[in-house]
C-alpha cells in the first residue's frame, strides 16, 4: 500500500527512487487519466486511476499494477508523452500514484509546463538511453539519484547526462516552481503592493 500523499514543496535539490518503465511513443494525457476521472472536485483520488483502462485491458500486468513497482518514484517513458488534451489532472494522477521526476525522450509541451507547475521535474535523454534502461532486464529494480544542480542521474553501474531547460531546473534550485509558497514568503511586498494601489483607496470611500 501506497504512503500518504505530500506534495513537494519549495526548492527540489535531489530526487531518489526507483524507476518504472513505461513503453510506447504519442501515450496521450486520455490514456493517462480517462476523461471520465475529470468530474473530480479534487485531485486527491486520481492516482488509484491513473491508466485505468489500460491497466484494465492488462488485467495486472501493466506496470503500474505490477507488486514489483509499488515503491517507484521516476518513471521512464518514450517520445511525446502527455500530447493530447491539455488537461492538468495527467501530471495531479501521475504525483498522487507517487511518482517525482519523469525522464523521457521528449514530452508534450503542455504537459511538461503542468508537470512543472506541481513540482514534477521532467527530463530529457538520447532515445538509445532510453530504450537501453527499458529493455535490459538488470535494470528492472533500478534505484536513481537525480541530481538537479547538475542535471546528473546515477545508479551503482550507471551515470547519465540528462537535460532540462535551464529556466525550469533554475525555478526547482530555487523553489519558485512553487507559486503558493513564493507567495506566502512575500506576504509583506503583496500587502505593501495592495496598499499603494490608488484605485483601492479610492473605492474605500464608498464602501
Amino acid at each position: 500500500m501506497k504512503s500518504a500523499f505530500n506534495p513537494p514543496i519549495g526548492k527540489i535539490l535531489k530526487i531518489n527512487g526507483q524507476c518504472i518503465s513505461l513503453i510506447g511513443n504519442d501515450i496521450d494525457t486520455d490514456r493517462i487519466i480517462p476523461a471520465r476521472f475529470l468530474k473530480c472536485v479534487n485531485f486527491d483520488s486520481l492516482g488509484e486511476s491513473v491508466f485505468e483502462d489500460d491497466r484494465e485491458t492488462l488485467k495486472g500486468r501493466h506496470p503500474f499494477d505490477l507488486e514489483e513497482n509499488k515503491n517507484a518514484t521516476i518513471l521512464i517513458v518514450n517520445s511525446n508523452f502527455g500530447c493530447g488534451s491539455s488537461r492538468e489532472h495527467a501530471p495531479q494522477a501521475l504525483m498522487r500514484w507517487g511518482i517525482r521526476a519523469i525522464i523521457g525522450e521528449s514530452f508534450a509541451d503542455i504537459f511538461y509546463s503542468n508537470c512543472i507547475a506541481i513540482g514534477i521535474p521532467c527530463f530529457t535523454l538520447a532515445k538509445k538511453s532510453i530504450q537501453e534502461i527499458q529493455n535490459n532486464k538488470n535494470n528492472k529494480f533500478l534505484f536513481l539519484e537525480i541530481d538537479l544542480k547538475n542535471s546528473l542521474a546515477k545508479s551503482k553501474d550507471l551515470s547519465l547526462n540528462l537535460e532540462i531547460t535551464e529556466s525550469s531546473r533554475k525555478m526547482f534550485l530555487s523553489g519558485e516552481w512553487d507559486a503558493t509558497s513564493t507567495l506566502l514568503k512575500n506576504e509583506n511586498l503583496i500587502e505593501k503592493k495592495f496598499n499603494d494601489l490608488p484605485y483601492l483607496e479610492f473605492n474605500s470611500h464608498f464602501i
